[in-house]
């Protein structure tokens, strides 16, 4: 059977788009699906977080730790755009962990680590700005060390553009609602939302459904059994902005899990996460309202001025699939991923992927192709280690010199769009500006910065086709835009594409 691609992938979260633009960097015939948008479910509920996972030292995980600081190194010169350095700020609290224990974490989280881009650690004395006006005033010592944001859904979106670029069939909102196996391969059955159904022949399949990868594997596949998944969901607030300063902060609440702090596009302050087992993967969850507790208690064990339930501007959830270690303890379960590959009838061979982060999807990729088999069958292209993402230049990317460059070109415009712009689309902002005079040639200003060429961009270039698409994935003008400034915005997407 001559196949249409090499390998299908089904998924387009953060691991779909890292195992697509891996494949495609070694000359490897590649599609994928996606039955919604990209990052639409996990990948875009995330704690907007490029980290090593400091509180996995305690779970004697070294080589994920030590493997995730590598990356955030890789990613802070491939997606500059994207990834930012982060200080974080740690108070310290005697009766959940000793200091000479925290100390210890730290020294070993920067030996392995390297420190090679970002400051080692330090003890700091809270009292002193630009600590002391956040903090309740017996926190007096605390800790500090280096870490990495990241806007979780415009890296899928940038990835999977590098994907396409080097020639990868990109094919969202579509299912893969069946799987035959063939000699050497499989016939998919793919199914678009509007109910157009094709097959496609793939060599193997690459099943990166995150929480649906159970499913997937025993209901479209037809193959029994697989890994064990753990479905915990991660629950977020979002409130106006509470600390003093550019850093975040580790929390460490009573039943001494951590609490995450994070300065938050620019007005606000990001509150996570939760964990709590789900039994069934479901889209959209919500957030309850002992959740919200829940976080709001853990951020009032620390703050001068306390956050208040009327505070919340908005609130997300994300459903993480983790491999079933048989453990109790959500907390302790590891973050790392797990890859199962299975051979169906007539040699058709199928990987699925358990777990992961978003920090370590590139090494993901790259174990997920020699598991497969197909690594050296086609000569490489190009290194996704070396490589920048799209927006991003060779030499990294420096923010404040492409926003005054950007600043320059375009004297016409306001300050606070191309700042924008620059942050979501980087060396790329001249492609959705091209030679934009003033407000006016932007076409419609929906508000917020977000205007009709960008949202054209959005359409054309990112695969967006939904206001949720535009406003809270592609960008996150959904916090500033009221609901009828979204809904002008869905009314123009309405009108551009039917």
């Amino acid at each position: 059977m001559e196949q249409d691609v090499d390998v299908l992938i089904v998924g387009g979260g953060i691991n779909g788009a890292g195992i697509a633009r891996e494949a495609t960097g070694r000359g490897l015939r590649v599609a994928l699906c996606e039955r919604g948008d990209f990052g639409g479910e996990t990948s875009s509920a995330s704690s907007k977080l490029i980290h090593g996972g400091l509180r996995y030292l305690e779970k004697n995980q070294f080589r994920l730790v030590q493997e995730s600081l590598r990356e955030r190194e890789i990613l802070l010169r491939t997606a500059g755009h994207l990834v930012r350095p982060l200080r974080f700020v740690l108070p310290h609290q005697p009766a959940l962990r000793p200091a000479w224990m925290i100390r210890a974490g730290l020294w070993l989280y920067d030996c392995l680590g390297g420190r090679r881009t970002l400051p080692g650690s330090r003890r700091e004395n809270l009292r002193r700005p630009p600590f002391d006006k956040a903090l309740q005033v017996r926190y007096r010592t605390g800790f500090s060390y280096s870490d990495c944001s990241v806007d979780d859904s415009r890296l899928v979106i940038a990835i999977l553009r590098a994907a396409w670029q080097s020639g990868a069939r990109i094919l969202p909102r579509t299912a893969c609602v069946g799987l035959s196996p063939e000699k050497g391969g499989w016939r998919a059955r793919l199914r678009t939302q509007a109910g157009t159904l094709t097959e496609l022949r793939a060599r193997a399949i690459v099943n990166a459904t995150g929480p649906w990868v159970r499913q997937f594997l025993n209901e479209v596949a037809l193959l029994p059994g697989g890994a064990n998944v753990k479905l915990v969901k991660g629950s977020h607030i979002v409130v106006p902005r509470k600390s003093v300063g550019d850093h975040a902060y580790l929390l460490q609440h009573s039943d001494q899990r951590i609490v995450f702090l994070i300065p938050y596009e620019g007005r606000f302050t990001l509150i996570g996460t939760t964990e709590s087992a789900v039994a069934l993967p479901a889209s959209g969850m919500g957030v309850s309202e002992q959740e919200c507790d829940y976080l709001l208690e853990a951020a009032n064990r620390y703050l001068a001025h306390p956050v208040q339930r009327q505070d919340i501007v908005w609130r997300y959830a994300g459903l993480r699939a983790l491999h079933d270690d048989g453990g109790d303890n959500l907390s302790a379960i590891s973050r790392d991923y797990f890859l199962q590959r299975q051979t169906a009838a007539d040699g058709a061979v199928i990987l699925s992927v358990f777990g992961g982060k978003i920090t370590t999807h590139r090494k993901l990729a790259e174990q997920v192709l020699q598991k497969l088999g197909l690594a050296c069958t086609t000569q490489n292209r190009f290194r996704t280690d070396t490589v920048p993402l799209p927006g991003c230049s060779g030499q990294g990317f420096d923010a404040l010199q492409c926003l005054a460059h950007m600043t320059q070109r375009y004297p016409g415009l306001p300050a606070p769009l191309i700042e924008g712009v620059v942050r979501r689309h980087g060396l790329y902002a001249t492609e959705v500006l091209g030679e934009a005079g003033s407000m006016t040639s932007l076409g419609k200003n929906f508000g917020a910065g977000l205007s009709a060429r960008e949202i054209d961009y959005f359409l054309e270039q990112e695969w967006a086709r939904t206001v949720e698409d535009v406003v809270w994935r592609r960008s996150k003008t959904g916090l500033f835009l009221s609901e009828a400034e979204q809904a002008a915005v869905a009314e123009y997407i309405r009108q551009k594409i039917g």
